[in-house]
């Protein structure tokens, strides 16, 4: 890959922002940002990584970079997912400074210049956090429960991130070597740095289609993040089998003393598949858990990229 030229840029500030099935909102994603971040950095960097929707994303991008020389289009091989192609983003920077946000305009660009501000405190990262959220009520419940348990699994986990970010430039390329094929962002950012602030912005409404996250898309999310980043399920599948097996020798105490006292005349069929079903349930759960870490350890082993580019916009310019 290659190296971003850092000598001939003048700017400060690089953009990134991971584009799936978004050529309807690309281009006012473009003016307004260019509206926002000119007073601050006229020489800014956007790029645009493209990861793969199947729509006309792609040539949206090559028409915005063939307009705006600040504009870099990355499309990738496949679809590797948005936190993989943010990384690659991150990769291909040039900034002091790394603003992150999405392509669906949820994340209102004119809040770009009070980031800046927050950061230029002494933060290595600031948050555009929103008071209200304009998902629907079923997403913003899941998102809260989430959230709650990555606090209790995750205590170091930042607990108010967002895909708004801005951040120092330095620890985001830094995220390029993390080794994990299952990525997250901003649980490598919350292990790189405990500098960070939140600044409240605006939840814009998406003006066109819907969130490309469905319910399985969350809950696939949700159990990569804790496997990835939390022993807890490890913990609970210990506990639940301790729990088991503590059932277990009560119950059998309590068949012995029947038997020795007389109270028990015939073996009951119930109570027998009742011990296999939920003792052998235990043991599925279990094995389910340790699967779920032996295969993420499967993956890693692996060596397969994180992200593989397929086309740019440049050639060996910078």
């Amino acid at each position: 890959m290659e190296s971003p030229d850092y000598n001939q840029w003048q700017g400060k500030i690089s953009i990134v922002v991971p584009v799936y099935r978004s050529q309807a909102t690309l281009r006012e994603l473009h003016r307004r940002l260019v509206s926002a971040v000119d007073p601050i950095d006229p020489h800014f960097e956007l790029i645009l990584v493209e990861d793969c929707g199947g729509d006309n994303s792609w040539e949206v991008i090559q028409e915005l970079a063939h307009n705006d020389s600040r504009v870099r289009g990355i499309q990738l091989s496949r679809n590797f997912g948005q936190h993989a192609a943010t990384i690659c983003g991150f990769s291909h920077t040039r900034g002091k400074w790394v603003v992150t946000l999405d392509d669906d305009l949820e994340q209102v660009p004119e809040f770009i210049p009070q980031l800046y501000e927050k950061a230029l405190e002494g933060q290595d990262l600031v948050y555009g956090v929103y008071p209200e959220r304009t998902h629907k009520s079923w997403r913003n419940v899941t998102s809260k429960v989430a959230r709650w348990l990555f606090n209790k699994a995750i205590p170091s986990l930042n607990y108010t991130y967002t895909s708004y970010r801005f951040i120092r430039g330095d620890l985001a390329r830094h995220l390029v070597n993390f080794d994990s094929p299952f990525p997250f962002v901003d649980g490598y950012l919350s292990w790189l740095t405990n500098r960070y602030a939140t600044v409240e912005v605006e939840h814009g409404i998406r003006a066109h289609g819907f969130s490309n996250y469905t319910l399985k898309k969350l809950i696939t999310h949700t159990i990569n993040i804790f496997v990835t980043f939390s022993d807890l399920p490890l913990r609970m599948a210990t506990w639940a089998g301790l729990i088991a097996f503590m059932i277990g020798m009560l119950w059998l105490t309590t068949i012995v003393g029947r038997s020795v006292f007389g109270g028990i005349s015939v073996s009951g069929y119930a109570s027998i598949m009742a011990g296999i079903l939920l003792f052998g349930g235990v043991q599925l759960l279990v094995l389910g858990v340790f699967g779920e870490y032996l295969g993420r350890m499967n993956f890693k082993s692996s060596r397969k990229p994180l992200f593989l580019v397929g086309h740019r916009t440049w050639s060996d310019r910078p």
